[in-house]
């Protein structure tokens, strides 16, 4: 008997990104093909299902595309001095304008740190941590729910391909490791990743808690520098912070060591 497939041993970081290292940090090159095999089968696939769907379905989801992708370039966030006019002019509404503003605006590949930031300097530190980690709870989960809707049926047999059955196994049984890592790392973009997972096998009650979870530390840093830039500072949440942290870095080394069940 062959152990699990390479992928089974990823990190945490390569439960949504393949892994495509071998335990010893060379490239695995049989991985290598089988994922590009699969990238060319779902595009393949992808092409044939468009060609099927009748000249009117095709032109509405062009259309929807064009607007998305319109959306996401040419709309910009708003500055803090524009949410500050805002928020005189609509008073106690305003919090919950924003806060619905937020999830919105984030259903885009656009960056959430202006939000989150205004957050800090609009509400203070504890409102605004409860409201940008509220509504990036809610985004993230409402970004899963609609693409998945769309293309979660078409896409849940293509999982079974051995390039992303382990990655796919890893997540549909301990995602919520997985999940958490990646959100405390900055540098993966919000929304892109919750396209991506819905495309996977993670549960939704996994993922949203995940991202409550893996958000936190980071939501509350830019937060905490929205309040600074407003004038105060509160050593509580930099204690919360650090916390948080040391949270996430131990929910890597912990996700790194436990074994995924094989795939049958």
């Amino acid at each position: 008997m062959h152990g699990p497939p390479q992928a089974y041993r990823c990190s945490p970081a390569a439960a949504i990104t393949p892994c495509l290292t071998c335990g010893h940090g060379g490239v695995d090159w049989p991985l290598v093909r089988r994922f590009g095999q699969f990238v060319v089968g779902v595009v393949r696939d992808a092409v044939v299902a468009v060609k099927a769907w009748s000249w009117p379905r095709r032109l509405m989801v062009l259309l929807a595309l064009i607007a998305f992708v319109g959306v996401s370039v040419v709309v910009d966030v708003p500055s803090i001095a524009t949410l500050r006019q805002w928020a005189e002019a609509a008073g106690p509404w305003f919090l919950g304008l924003f806060w619905v503003g937020y999830v919105l605006i984030t259903q885009f590949p656009v960056p959430r740190t202006i939000l989150t930031l205004s957050s800090g300097v609009l509400f203070g530190p504890w409102v605004g941590v409860l409201v940008a980690l509220s509504a990036t709870t809610v985004a993230a989960a409402l970004s899963l729910s609609v693409v998945r809707g769309l293309l979660g049926d078409w896409m849940a047999p293509r999982l079974r391909h051995p390039a992303v059955a382990g990655i796919n196994a890893r997540l549909e049984q301990r995602g919520w490791l997985a999940v958490t890592s990646l959100r405390m790392i900055a540098g993966v973009p919000f929304s892109v990743m919750n396209y991506a997972a819905a495309l996977t096998s993670v549960p939704l009650g996994m993922f949203t808690v995940a991202t409550l979870a893996g958000s936190a530390p980071g939501t509350v840093v830019t937060v905490f520098l929205g309040d600074m830039l407003a004038g105060d500072l509160d050593p509580v949440v930099i204690g919360l912070t650090v916390a948080l942290a040391v949270a996430g870095f131990i929910g890597l080394a912990v996700d790194h060591r436990l074994p995924v069940k094989s795939v049958t």
